[in-house]
């Protein structure tokens, strides 16, 4: 059996798994029989190279299928959250896609990215999960020599493609967020630290658009108005998850959002260009009027 035909075999068994939710190795094999007439190629596997297929994909994709003895059906297990699980298969969907192409540069075109800082993952998620100190060297954009941290790490968040660290600073006490590209000369300390309660970013993070915390001590209504086309997309990947559609029309999409006025969801909304327009706050539409203003002079 080729190898090919191996890897097209795993990428198969864990979608049946995927859409069926379970099945027993009789349905797994049919399913393996009908496409191996379509596809032309052999799939068809004994019980043994099934066990050898589940501990291998378990090994390779990180994504682990159990047996029911009482159902006596197998299933993908899922032990994180449902949007980790999901970028798991996600990343095997890729993975599978990248690894069965013999030639890809005329076909596949990835963006062109700087380091994100994911090589300190493992050993930060060591740290929070030990509840371990570390320290590291820091470099903000508007300073010319990096800083050194010690800071008490607590958890890890994804924003447009990068990767931040929000950690209780040792000299104020305060929680601080961090990019990973930033970072450097990481070093786990061998000082312990107590977290008082669980540091939940979600929570953390409920009314902010991105990473940046504000100051403000209560979220503003924003009423935004899309042109129908631009809504379509809003409506599939909404904004942010206080989203709430108050009217969709031929004309237009507006929604409802409660959360603070950051810098991110500020560039967010400039990203949309014409597309939107803002219906409330005031002071949002002030800013926003005061930014097109100043980019117009740059072209007079």
């Amino acid at each position: 059996m080729s190898k090919l035909e191996t890897i097209k075999r795993y990428h198969l068994i864990i979608n049946k798994l995927r859409v069926s939710k379970q099945a027993t190795f009789s349905e797994i094999c049919d399913y393996l029989h009908r496409k191996s007439e379509i596809d032309g190629l052999n799939y068809q596997i004994s019980i043994r190279t099934f066990q050898r297929d589940v501990s291998e994909i378990g090994s390779i994709y990180g994504i682990y299928i159990k047996y029911d003895f009482s159902g006596k059906f197998y299933f993908i297990e899922e032990d994180f959250e449902p949007e980790i699980n999901d970028r798991i298969l996600e990343t095997f969907d890729l993975y599978h896609a990248l690894k069965i192409q013999e030639d890809l540069s005329p076909h596949i075109y990835l963006e062109k990215r700087r380091p994100q800082g994911t090589e300190h993952f493992y050993g930060l998620l060591h740290a929070i999960k030990n509840c371990r100190q570390i320290t590291f060297n820091y470099q903000k954009y508007y300073k010319d020599c990096p800083e050194n941290r010690t800071v008490s790490p607590l958890a890890l968040k994804e924003f447009k493609n990068r990767w931040y660290l929000f950690a209780k600073a040792a000299y104020d006490g305060q929680i601080k967020c961090y990019a990973l590209d930033r970072l450097s000369e990481l070093e786990i300390l061998k000082t312990s630290f107590t977290v008082d309660e669980y540091f939940d970013v979600n929570k953390h993070l409920k009314y902010c658009f991105g990473i940046i915390t504000p100051n403000a001590e209560k979220t503003d209504e924003v009423i935004l108005s899309f042109d129908p086309f631009q809504g379509k997309y809003i409506k599939s990947l909404p904004l942010h998850e206080t989203q709430e559609i108050i009217r969709d029309t031929e004309d237009e999409l507006r929604i409802r959002l409660y959360l603070y006025l950051t810098h991110d969801f500020l560039m967010e909304l400039l990203s949309y260009g014409n597309t939107v327009k803002v219906i409330k706050p005031k002071q949002l539409i002030t800013e926003l009027k005061r930014i097109y203003t100043e980019a117009l002079k740059q072209y007079t």
